[in-house]
């Protein structure tokens, strides 16, 4: 798992593993990409009941997960749930004898992915640990960063020119703007805006957004990210929830162009069109020249339920892995899991010391 397809670890690695765990898998099984299948949170506007949504932002509460029934039966599913989706530390041999020989590249959410989850989205800054780690990865492999943040504004977090860019969930895609030394190749200008039109329209309701919810929801925050928007409810109180909900919604139903997802604590407003983060892992691997190849091992790692287009992609294609960042079990279509930051800055750090 090198630059140049240099083996990470023992090829007997994924036989020895997958005999260890009872329902792990990999590499996952290719699936038929049905691409028109949405995430639950990815309703129609019209079709939306208040109170599927207030579960669905309850859900993503983390302190709403931890008040699990029983201790017992929280203890069962978390096992359970790892051994389908093991540690991506623990079974780094695996993910190492399933890459040898193959081109790998490394995709990267930001939010609860590089940086923790902070109740200010603009302070979420990472640490000058992570930055080296994510520098480290992008010397040896083609990385990109995925996020919901604009581009501008996830590009200022992470300072590292060398890196792809793909902001408000994969509609501004930008190439490095710095020799990424990516493995003898002149680095690519890459650009890719596919809801360009919509940028008055997102403008427009922006500014109606900050003026009816911001101005009488205490706590919520508007945040203009280029292509999309994002309404987080993180520092709302539980009780007014709900009338941030319809507040969003009054204010999108003169806007059919546009639709209604939600995040960790957050309520994206988005161009109605067929493009999200699998859409751009596809752009992007396109890009690079890999998408007739069989020889890549595309590697995701995200937290959130904008990263499962992601993670079906990988799946659909039959390669590479997809990781979740998650210390609670969720229904997802990554493969491996991971914690928190801090354990995705150790698995980048040992992509590192395996092409040392």
């Amino acid at each position: 798992m090198t630059k140049h397809g240099v083996v990470l670890g023992p090829e007997d690695a994924i036989v020895a593993a997958a005999a260890a765990a009872r329902h792990f898998s990999f590499p996952p099984p290719r699936t038929g990409g049905d691409s028109c299948r949405k995430l639950a949170a990815q309703v129609d506007l019209g079709a939306a009941v208040m109170g599927s949504w207030l579960d669905s932002m309850k859900a993503s509460s983390p302190r709403h997960r931890l008040m699990a029934p029983l201790p017992g039966a929280a203890d069962a599913e978390h096992d359970d749930w790892m051994e389908r989706h093991p540690s991506a530390l623990d079974r780094f041999d695996v993910l190492a004898a399933a890459a040898k020989g193959k081109q790998v590249a490394v995709f990267l959410d930001y939010d609860g992915t590089l940086s923790p989850i902070v109740e200010d989205p603009d302070r979420a800054v990472m640490t000058d640990e992570m930055r080296e780690a994510v520098r480290g990865v992008a010397a040896r492999f083609p990385t990109a960063i995925v996020s919901g943040r604009c581009c501008d504004k996830v590009f200022g977090f992470v300072r590292l020119a060398e890196l792809y860019y793909a902001g408000s969930h994969g509609m501004d895609i930008r190439g490095p703007t710095a020799d990424p030394n990516h493995h003898g190749k002149e680095a690519k200008s890459v650009l890719c805006q596919p809801a360009s039109e919509f940028l008055p329209v997102i403008e427009e309701v922006y500014g109606a957004l900050v003026e009816q919810v911001e101005a009488s929801i205490p706590g919520a925050k508007v945040e203009n990210n280029k292509f999309c928007l994002s309404v987080h409810f993180r520092c709302v109180e539980e009780a007014a929830w709900g009338a941030l909900f319809e507040q969003v919604r009054s204010v999108l139903k003169d806007y059919p162009g546009l639709r209604l997802t939600q995040g960790r604590k957050v309520l994206e407003v988005r161009p109605m069109i067929k493009w999200d983060k699998g859409k751009a892992l596809e752009f992007l691997l396109d890009s690079l020249g890999y998408a007739e190849r069989s020889d890549v091992f595309p590697i995701y790692i995200g937290d959130d339920r904008t990263d499962e287009d992601a993670f079906k992609v990988l799946r659909s294609r039959g390669q590479g892995a997809g990781i979740l960042v998650s210390k609670f079990p969720k229904e997802t279509s990554a493969s491996f899991s991971l914690r928190e930051p801090g354990e995705v800055r150790d698995f980048l750090r040992r992509l590192v010391d395996a092409n040392a």
